[in-house]
């Protein structure tokens, strides 16, 4: 083909950027409704990075509550992944006593993740979902991280081992 000059005529599929808006507000079921009357009806959720010693780094899944904006469960995991994430909430379940019927996640490869969905099915849970690249939808847990990692993090020394970060954390 290069020899005569022949070049492949293949087109681009076109994406419907309308349709996959209309998708991201349809999975958003939690609307920024953070505001809620009663306990363990609407559990947020997400991780974040932390460091200890020279850049050992691992990943911290909190679970919270929105009515009272408290975090009852935690998970440190060397890697983001579905199982972590699972562990998070079936703590935050025993330490509950029930499990919440929605839960508001970014979408984070832990959280879109089949098992990770399943999992949530299983124990009758509706998943509501934050538009990509917009931490609004998320408010209340990211204000948590910055109180946790600006203030809390900040003021404390460095964790030079994991069972230091880990007692920090705690």
């Amino acid at each position: 083909m290069q020899k005569h000059g022949i070049k492949a005529d293949v087109r681009q599929k076109k994406r419907s950027r309308k349709k996959e808006q209309q998708q991201y507000q349809e999975d958003n079921l939690l609307e920024r409704k953070f505001i809620q009357i009663a306990p363990n009806l609407i559990w947020v959720s997400d991780t974040t990075e932390l460091t200890y010693g020279r850049n050992n780094k691992v990943r911290l899944h909190v679970v919270l509550d929105l009515y009272d904006r408290y975090v009852f469960s935690y998970h440190i995991s060397p890697t983001e992944t579905a199982e972590a994430a699972i562990e998070a909430f079936k703590r935050a379940a025993k330490q509950a006593g029930t499990f919440a019927p929605m839960i508001h996640t970014d979408r984070g490869a832990a959280y879109t993740s089949k098992d990770f969905n399943n999992y949530l099915t299983s124990n009758n849970s509706k998943h509501s979902l934050s538009a990509p690249g917009t931490p609004a939808d998320n408010a209340v847990i990211e204000h948590y991280w910055g109180d946790f990692k600006h203030i809390w993090m900040a003021h404390h020394s460095h964790p030079q081992t994991l069972a230091e970060l880990k007692n920090l954390v705690k």
